[in-house]
């Protein structure tokens, strides 16, 4: 619990977290390294080197501090040992001791030489040459001498070499693992795609587990799509061999008297309404494996409502003036919105539809002047042959409870959702159905 707070850090995808767990361990190293190096190699060897330079210093100054011609026996000592001395008149330029920002061994430098009495300022220009002055017997000398003889030379070359060549073998590694995390990820996309009703192509790949877990999901996806086929071959038989008794039955009706015919009429009118119902559910299912096809939704809208209107609706499409093309299939999305229109006028005297294009999806809102349905009942109207309450009914009679679920089936296999609200234009049900884009 404790590190649920690094979550919102990490990355999301497989890919990121799989470049997180490769390059982590890589930078961590390097660090570690670094600072041990610069430790322990830098600052040992660099106090090493100094003091010996340190001591041959403090010959210098006691050779500088003799009466008898001491300049000129200082520098006969001094030129083997590659030092040069130079006496400053006070009249001399003022020394300014400086070091560049990133020569973290000049720090051990002129640490140590510092730590001499007679020493009073250390310069380091560069990377070849060290600059001191010392005052002996008030009189002051400057000493110059090369960088090497106080640290090793180019002492970067380690941490330049580390990083270059981890950076290339981290990115041959990465690619190595990419192709790698490939099996997966395409294994993830037909899962997702199937899981939104379309089949793509698929052959397991990739390591001996990843390939496993393909082939499992192939065998899954295989019995899921007999499953749906046997349902909807099942569907559509008992729904067509009903057909025949019922016709038969309604040519027996037609020889009995009026009084006694029409409620009988009714019911068989019913029993074909619910076959009709469950042959359309059945086509629906035997679709949900079409391929989606660039379609306009405003156009494919219009079409609704000029149908609605010519069977005497009273139905129009509002807000809708851009021309997009959303990949879809039309004939399911159709259907479903022709369920949704033909409930809106059945419980009200109006509907009105409108289209909302946006970045992830796509909306059609129908909305009724209706009785609406209760939130409490909300799902219980999107369970197959549900019957809410007998108010909704009171005008057109009941239907038989699969056009909601018929339309949230569409729009669930379209990657969406079927939302049932209360609408505040017209006051009744308010239906969204919404498609991924």
């Amino acid at each position: 619990m404790m590190f649920n707070w690094i979550k919102q850090y990490m990355p999301s995808g497989l890919h990121g977290r799989a470049a997180l767990i490769l390059v982590l361990p890589v930078i961590l190293i390097w660090l570690v390294v670094s600072i041990v190096f610069v430790q322990r190699h830098f600052e040992g060897v660099t106090e090493q080197m100094t003091r010996t330079i340190r001591s041959e210093i403090v010959l210098i100054a006691e050779l500088l501090s003799m009466t008898d011609n001491p300049v000129v026996t200082a520098k006969q000592v001094a030129k083997p040992l590659g030092i040069q001395i130079r006496k400053v008149p006070n009249s001399d330029e003022i020394f300014i001791a400086k070091r560049r920002f990133y020569d973290f061994t000049g720090i051990v430098v002129r640490r140590e030489l510092m730590s001499l009495s007679n020493v009073k300022a250390v310069g380091l220009p560069d990377d070849g040459t060290v600059r001191i002055r010392i005052l002996v017997l008030d009189q002051i000398f400057d000493l110059t001498f090369f960088r090497n003889r106080v640290s090793a030379s180019n002492p970067h070359q380690l941490i330049v070499n580390m990083i270059f060549f981890g950076a290339i073998f981290t990115i041959i590694a990465y690619i190595y693992l990419r192709n790698q995390l490939r099996p997966i990820t395409r294994l993830a996309s037909a899962a997702e795609a199937f899981g939104l009703g379309r089949t793509v192509a698929y052959k397991p790949s990739g390591a001996v587990e990843v390939r496993a877990a393909g082939q499992a999901f192939l065998d899954m996806r295989a019995r899921i799509e007999r499953h749906i086929e046997q349902r909807t071959m099942i569907l559509s038989g008992v729904s067509h061999d009903l057909r025949t008794p019922l016709t038969r039955l309604k040519l027996g009706l037609s020889l009995l008297s009026k009084d006694e015919r029409e409620p009988l009429e009714r019911d068989v009118d019913e029993m074909r309404q619910l076959l009709d119902e469950f042959l359309s559910f059945a086509r629906n299912q035997s679709e949900v494996a079409s391929k989606s096809t660039p379609t306009d939704p405003i156009a494919l809208v219009q079409t609704i409502v000029d149908d609605a209107k010519r069977a005497g609706r009273n139905v129009r499409l509002v807000g809708a003036d851009i021309k997009v093309f959303v990949n879809m299939r039309p004939l399911l999305v159709k259907r479903a919105l022709e369920n949704l229109v033909m409930n809106a006028v059945r419980y009200g005297s109006k509907a009105e539809i409108s289209v909302r294009i946006e970045t992830t999806e796509l909306t059609f809102s129908i909305s009724d002047d209706g009785p609406g349905i209760p939130d409490h009942q909300i799902e219980q109207a999107l369970k197959p042959f549900s019957r809410l309450d007998p108010s909704r009914n009171q005008n057109h009679g009941s239907g038989v409870g699969l056009g909601l679920p018929i339309a949230a089936d569409v729009a669930r296999s379209h990657g969406g959702r079927l939302v049932l609200s209360k609408s505040e234009s017209l006051g009744g049900l308010r239906a969204e159905f919404i498609i991924s884009r």
